[in-house]
């Protein structure tokens, strides 16, 4: 019979496999990921700690993570990962730039269809929608970021949504940015799951079928993408409703993701 601790062991494995995967296809040797795992032991011994209200040591830590005292002071006193980088930047705000053509009423219509926009004059140009939903990137920027994910179209002077979802093209630097909020998000998800009460667990649904007819993938595939993206924009219309800016305000975060998976029939896969 399995332990828990067994358990734990394969599905860490089963996280990791991919990940090494990227991590191998990129050029980063099992030492430098070494010392990445070893920095968020340190990291998240004291933020757990905090989280908890109590007093966190280089001792306590070096006892709970099983390294040296040394290695605890040096891996802390190490700058934390910078989670403002460009990518993230980016990513971040050019789906709030959609997310608001779709949903304010100067950028859109009363059946959420965005307008076209002129690029600069008046309050419902898209150089208004990039100053209200992007904080500080220039409009040209923008435009060029949703130009390049093909997202928008620029004819006769206005700006066309011809996409609803941003997703970048072929710039790994937002993909690897997608990679760790994502997995981040999913996991986080989980371990709420894991610890709380049943009647506080976050929704967490998917389906799957062995045996499917790979020939019929393709238009599944297309039936996802239709009736997920339909699913999403409602989603993102009921929290633009009940986003606000107020400074008193209790205020969250929150993100819901739907993914499709489809298993490699030529990649081994952990059991």
């Amino acid at each position: 019979m399995k332990t828990q601790n067994h358990i734990l062991t394969s599905a860490v494995l089963r996280i990791l496999r991919p990940l090494a995967r990227i991590m191998l296809r990129n050029g980063v040797a099992c030492g430098n990921f070494e010392e990445l795992v070893r920095k968020a032991y340190v990291d998240e011994a004291f933020s757990e700690a905090a989280y908890k209200h109590e007093k966190a040591t280089i001792s306590s830590v070096s006892a709970q993570t099983g390294l040296s005292r040394k290695e605890v002071k040096r891996l802390l006193e190490q700058n934390k990962t910078d989670e403002t980088n460009t990518g993230s930047t980016r990513y971040n705000r050019a789906t709030r730039v959609i997310s608001g053509w779709l949903n304010d009423r100067r950028f859109s219509s009363d059946e959420n269809i965005a307008l076209a926009l002129p690029i600069e004059n008046g309050d419902n140009s898209f150089a208004r929608l990039v100053k209200e939903y992007s904080g500080d990137i220039p409009t040209k920027a923008m435009l060029k970021t949703l130009e390049a994910a093909g997202c928008v179209k620029t004819i006769d002077g206005f700006v066309h949504l011809v996409k609803h979802a941003y997703v970048p093209g072929n710039d790994s630097e937002d993909i690897l940015n997608i990679l760790g909020a994502d997995t981040n998000e999913l996991i986080n998800t989980i371990d709420h799951n894991l610890t709380c009460d049943e009647a506080n667990r976050y929704f967490q649904r998917k389906v799957s079928m062995h045996g499917v007819d790979a020939n019929a993938l393709p238009e599944f595939n297309r039936y996802v993408r239709k009736h997920s993206q339909a699913l999403l924009e409602n989603f993102d219309s009921w929290l633009s409703e009940h986003q606000t800016d107020s400074e008193q305000a209790d205020t969250r975060y929150v993100s819901l993701a739907i993914f499709y998976y489809e298993q490699d029939p030529d990649r081994e896969e952990l059991s």
